[in-house]
């Protein structure tokens, strides 16, 4: 194995999400973000083969979004990753699961050969653990999700993957797209030389004609998911005080019962 690839993203925390209502696309410039979460796990996993291979291998890390979304590359590459690639530009606006892998693959191919594909199971922003498993399938290679526990050679990978009523365990050769679980290790805090490194890399940044893509196929117009409309949920709440001194117990039991059995109802429909 000579090269591993890590799909990352950059995104909203919770408190900064925001939404396009007209286009029911989240809103990413301007808004708090960070690094997915899971995405971590599998830059751990990447640098982990990295450090304990018997031959030289570089890990790339490779990441679609806005401007900002470089500062998740660089967190990677503060964990000890080689090389940075992100894709840019407002032809990948509004990308849906499948633009998104489309634009992903049409970069793949560009690069160096690449062995070993690793990405979180799913991002904290969509919840969909769709864009890796599209990557895999309009790659042509084999595909590993809900991985927990990955042991590599120089042409397969063992894992361990969880299924429905327990644990899987499973060979697969290269090259091969891996989703991995957070039960795969523990991510390690960049240390203040991996922060200067990272910060001094010079990132690559490609837009939609430097990767080769079909200008019809990349973000919003490109992608065959739309969302009808955007909907708030509401919350209301109505206390009512029940005295069981002035009542009395068995009243204010039947009262408490009443509002158990009936909870949407107001106090003077109850009554």
């Amino acid at each position: 194995m000579k090269h591993i690839l890590v799909l990352v993203k950059q995104v909203p925390t919770t408190e900064s999400v925001r939404l396009n209502e007209e286009t029911g696309t989240m809103i990413r410039t301007g808004s708090e973000a960070a690094i997915n979460p899971l995405d971590l796990h599998a830059v751990e996993e990447a640098v982990c083969i990295k450090e304990f291979a018997a031959t030289k291998v570089r890990v790339t890390i490779l990441s679609m979004g806005p401007p900002q979304a470089e500062s998740a590359i660089r967190d990677a590459l503060a964990m000890g990753c080689d090389e940075g690639v992100l894709l840019c530009g407002q032809e990948f606006a509004g990308a849906d699961t499948w633009a998104t892998a489309y634009a992903l693959v049409q970069c793949m191919r560009g690069l160096d050969p690449i062995d070993l594909v690793l990405c979180g199971e799913r991002a904290t922003d969509g919840e969909t653990g769709q864009v890796g498993p599209m990557v895999a399938a309009m790659w042509g290679v084999p595909l590993l999700t809900y991985v927990s526990r990955l042991t590599c050679g120089d042409r397969g990978v063992a894992a361990e993957r969880a299924v429905e009523g327990g644990m899987e365990e499973v060979d697969c050769p290269l090259p091969a797209v891996v989703c991995v679980l957070r039960d795969l290790n523990e991510p390690r805090l960049p240390t203040l030389h991996g922060k200067v490194t990272a910060h001094e890399s010079a990132l690559t940044v490609l837009n939609g004609e430097a990767i080769g893509a079909d200008i019809n196929l990349l973000g919003l117009r490109g992608s065959p998911t739309r969302v009808a409309r955007v909907i708030y949920p509401s919350f209301q709440r109505t206390v009512e005080l029940v005295r069981v001194s002035e009542q009395g117990l068995d009243a204010a039991l039947d009262t408490l019962e009443l509002a158990l059995a009936a909870p949407a109802l107001k106090p003077q429909e109850r009554a």
